[in-house]
């Protein structure tokens, strides 16, 4: 097979992952990430491997390119058509506020603005039946006035397509035709009941929208790595990682860029539950510190939660902007190794959100950058070996970060080294911040949870973290930290996800409805592996879920289905299942109350070869000889004198006491004064407390 390629684009570095499944040979590479024109970071790194690209059989790509899009608004300008009646769902959304006594709360500006949604006289009834007929005029003259306004996205989203996209399927065939006419094809098109069969008109036309808004820039970019990476030889398939944590094609991404919104946070979550299955560990919490964010995901049962609504840029301020699209359930701070720290207007001191990035970096890489960062908090306090980052290959300039730092310890009259700390103490409480909003807002318990720690800055975090939250163990992945996220894509299952809303009272009554429906859903899983990734019915895996709530809630709890025929006798077993599974949620059952499903979720796999994590071969390794220096680190308020270890070089299953620096060229790994470390037969660092 040769080898696979998992790439990844992060705030500063973009890494790459390479595994032979013959050889069992693994390389990575991390180069510059090129905020202005990615796909040159991308094929930057790619050709600093050196790799023969005619010996490559798959490359999977994750990238943060749909969501920064979003977040910075720079996108397609995109024009909506909509049911006669509904051209203000944008500008109206939800009337209900998570915090109604909240009065700086403000609705988000639409992606469409007023004069570009279109109305079309047509109409489709709850129950998929025709009310009133498609105008195909109508359409055909709202895409000429569409295209005179310079639009270079249309989306086309009407009332109750999920139950019957008779209208939207018409609407789209006349707007190509209409496009091909006028020699404007370079216009994309979406059609809301492509990606989404949900019921939730404002929802799902925010979804279509946003792909919509997306999707040039997404197609472009794909097609340019296509291109130039077939140009080095390259002769194998392109897929790319899903929010949902699978991975599917160039071709369906390019027409689905949304699905992808979460794409590169979503390889490590994979990755992370790799080792935690290695490791026999049921329940992790699994931390990413990078560059710009830090990502915090809960897996419980080594299952992760996926959740079929996702909320971009919502905070207690802004409800932000709905995609109903399968996402696993990941929290995102901007807090990093390049966040810049700064003085608010009542003069304390902040880190975050904003950051350096990858241009022109931390003060200390000498790129021209002159705010202070966490970076150049670390550089300062010895935390981080001026003299071996990426394996030595950049060079970390100390007296720059003191130059950077010294404004903030002037303002606040200390020293530089206790100013650093201090931005040092403020980017662990933002990391710990995102690990409390995905356990304790959420009724979890940390302490009964592992913290799997990756990333560049990750490793430095998770020590502290464990203190604050009283984490009793941190496992460090063998797997070189830095380019964890890249090697949890090689990983990842090819998947895709089919929700459609039949609203159905869970009773014997209804069992040939229930099945009818999930047949249907079966049968679009199965035509998608067949026409957009190659692969027959017998190597799919089907899984069923469904959305179900008590009859009269608003929410619903999603619950596994058995696949294949449900029969009269299973659906007890589905209501106690649901029972179950709402009250853990919500704490409380109502036995008596009638069960719905509300969604119908089908769940479509083909797996993929994983690569193996081999026990490390011992080769008369000891402590004295891992040790490279003894280093004076500002940590407390004082210096101490520590060892520092090359993490490659520690005997297996020697216990090692705190505190001491780990290091390898990705990351460097804190271990604190009450704790221990051991490195497991994998390679793994696993640090206890106490």
């Amino acid at each position: 097979m040769g080898y696979r390629l998992g790439v990844d684009i992060g705030g500063a570095f973009t890494d790459l992952v390479g595994y032979n499944d013959e050889s069992g040979d693994f390389v990575w590479v991390k180069g510059e990430t090129t905020p202005s024109e990615p796909s040159v970071g991308v094929l930057n790194t790619v050709k600093k491997s050196k790799l023969d690209m005619s010996t490559v059989s798959m490359v999977i790509h994750g990238q943060t390119l749909v969501i920064n899009s979003i977040i910075t608004r720079d996108g397609a300008k995109v024009g909506l058509l909509t049911t006669w009646g509904h051209r203000d769902i944008l500008e109206l959304q939800r009337a209900n506020r998570r915090d109604m006594y909240n009065f700086r709360y403000k609705k988000p500006e639409p992606f469409v603005p007023r004069y570009l949604s279109i109305e079309i006289d047509e109409r489709i009834l709850g129950d998929g039946t025709e009310f009133k007929p498609l105008n195909a005029d109508e359409v055909r003259k709202a895409v000429k006035r569409l295209l005179k306004e310079g639009v270079e996205s249309i989306c086309v989203s009407f009332l109750n397509s999920y139950a019957n996209p008779s209208h939207e399927i018409k609407a789209g065939e006349i707007v190509k035709e209409i496009l091909k006419e006028e020699g404007r094809e370079d216009v994309s098109v979406t059609l809301a009941h492509e990606i989404t069969r949900e019921w939730g008109e404002y929802e799902r036309t925010s979804t279509a929208v946003l792909n919509a808004f997306v999707k040039p820039k997404m197609t472009r970019y794909l097609s340019i790595l296509e291109r130039e990476i077939r140009g080095m030889g390259y002769t194998g398939s392109f897929f790319s990682m899903l929010s949902n944590g699978g991975m599917a094609s160039f071709d369906f991404v390019k027409e689905f860029p949304i699905y992808s919104i979460e794409s590169g946070p979503i390889a490590g979550v994979i990755g992370g539950i790799a080792i935690a299955e290695l490791l026999n560990e049921r329940n992790v919490i699994i931390l990413d510190g990078g560059s710009t964010t830090t990502k915090a995901s809960l897996v419980e049962n080594l299952t992760p939660k996926v959740h079929s609504e996702y909320f971009v840029g919502r905070d207690k301020f802004n409800p932000g902007y709905p995609v109903k699209v399968p996402v696993i359930e990941i929290e995102e701070v901007g807090n990093g190794g390049t966040s810049i720290a700064w003085i608010d207007e009542v003069g304390n001191l902040r880190v975050g959100p904003k950051a350096m990035g990858a241009d022109p970096g931390p003060a200390c890489y000498g790129k021209g950058g002159e705010e202070p960062t966490v970076t150049d908090a670390y550089a300062i306090n010895g935390l981080i070996n001026p003299k071996y980052l990426l394996g030595g290959e950049m060079r970390i300039y100390r007296d720059l970060a003191v130059k950077a730092v010294k404004r903030i310890a002037d303002y606040y009259n200390i020293s530089v080294e206790e100013a650093a700390e201090g931005i040092v103490k403020i980017a662990n409480e933002n990391a710990a911040n995102a690990i409390r909003l995905i356990s304790v807002q959420k009724g979890y318990d940390p302490r009964e949870f592992s913290l799997i720690a990756h990333g560049g800055s990750g490793p430095m975090f998770a020590p502290f973290i464990a203190e604050d939250l009283e984490i009793k163990k941190i496992i460090i992945p063998t797997i070189p930290p830095g380019v964890f996220s890249a090697w949890g894509m090689l990983l990842t299952d090819i998947r895709h996800d089919v929700i459609t809303t039949n609203v159905l009272k869970v009773e014997t009554e209804n069992v040939e409805a229930i099945n009818k429906t999930y047949s249907e859903v079966d049968r679009r899983l199965t035509r998608i592996f067949e026409e957009e990734e190659g692969f027959g019915a017998e190597e799919l895996v089907i899984f069923h879920y469904a959305d179900m709530r008590y009859k009269g809630q608003e929410h619903t709890v999603k619950v596994p289905i058995k696949t294949g025929i449900i029969e009269e006798k299973d659906i007890l077993d589905i209501i106690e299942k649901f029972h179950m599974y709402h009250e853990r949620a919500y704490s409380f059952r109502l036995p008596s109350s009638p069960v719905e499903i509300v969604n119908f979720h089908g769940v479509g796999v083909v797996k993929v070869k994983r690569p193996a994590i081999r026990e490390i071969e011992e080769k008369n390794l000891s402590v004295d000889d891992a040790i490279r220096e003894y280093r004076d680190v500002f940590i407390h308020g004082d210096f101490i004198n520590m060892p520092v270890f090359d993490r490659r070089k520690i005997p297996i299953e020697k216990k090692i006491r705190g505190p001491a620096i780990l290091e390898d060229p990705t990351s460097t790994v804190l271990v604190l004064e009450n704790q221990e470390l051991v490195r497991d037969k994998y390679g793994n660092i696993v640090i206890y407390r106490g």
